[in-house]
């Protein structure tokens, strides 16, 4: 049975409401798929994950590329899908705004904006801006119907910035701009998840989780309504790929291609 996208975008706001779920990263149609079938509720794109599956460096995509690869997510799957829209592929909040807007029409259920410049000597947009961008994001998916749920990221921890109280007044700048959700990528400790949802409350916090760290249930008890693992999953299947390769370049054996998951399996999950 295939699922309308308001539906999707129904139930993603849904899940937003109580509680904590995971939204795992795929970086292609068939790990979508695959994703959907083990039963999580929802699914975000990784741009990083993507990039790699393409032979590019993260932040090397184009916002074409983007844009196809979340209509192949949004139709491959009748879960919601939610985009890693980066920074939105403009500077100026006008570009910003259209470019949302084509990502809507992709059939996401929501998306993110992050904070980010990609020049390491400005790293951030200054704070009015970065403002003004949410804000344009905001317009257009409201100009569209509103249901997509918008995520506002802050960037800071990413760059070397680790100043919690400058994190925390740009998330609730950008709460106040509009966004649903909240991002902070880097944070790690209790204190500084604690002292994010309780700053942003009562709108809802997504945790990135990229190897050990808290599970679902102490995520959900410190008040984060989401995790989400970025990357994670596409180096998990880059880490065998390269085993195996390099085994078989380096010393002609082929030992790794042992551990494989099952053709039949898949063929299976499929079908």
């Amino acid at each position: 049975m295939t699922v309308s996208t308001a539906d999707k975008r129904a139930k993603f706001r849904k899940l937003h409401e109580s509680g904590c779920f995971v939204l795992p990263n795929p970086f292609d149609a068939g790990s979508a798929k695959a994703l959907a079938r083990l039963g999580f509720q929802a699914i975000a794109s990784t741009s990083a994950g993507f990039a790699w599956s393409i032979g590019k460096a993260d932040y090397r995509l184009t916002l074409d590329e983007v844009l196809g690869h979340l209509a192949a997510l949004s139709t491959a799957v009748d879960i919601p899908v939610n985009a890693d829209f980066e920074g939105g592929f403009a500077d100026a909040p006008d570009g910003v705004a259209a470019n949302v807007a084509r990502a809507v029409a992709t059939g996401v259920a929501g998306l993110s904006i992050e904070d980010s410049t990609g020049d390491k000597a400005n790293p951030l947009y200054a704070r009015d801006l970065a403002v003004a961008r949410i804000k344009a994001a905001r317009d257009a998916i409201d100009a569209a119907g509103g249901q997509v749920l918008l995520t506002g990221r802050c960037e800071a921890f990413l760059w070397g910035q680790s100043d919690l109280a400058f994190v925390i007044d740009r998330l609730t700048a950008y709460a106040e701009a509009g966004a649903d959700c909240l991002y902070a990528p880097g944070i790690k400790t209790r204190e500084e998840i604690a002292a994010v949802v309780k700053a942003v409350a009562p709108k809802p916090v997504n945790l990135l989780i990229g190897a050990s760290g808290l599970s679902l249930r102490q995520a959900e008890d410190l008040g984060v309504r989401r995790i989400s693992v970025g990357g994670s999953l596409a180096r998990m299947a880059w880490a065998g790929f390269m085993r195996a390769a390099k085994e078989m370049a380096e010393q002609g054996s082929f030992n790794e291609l042992a551990a494989g998951y099952p053709g039949g399996e898949l063929n299976k999950m499929f079908g």
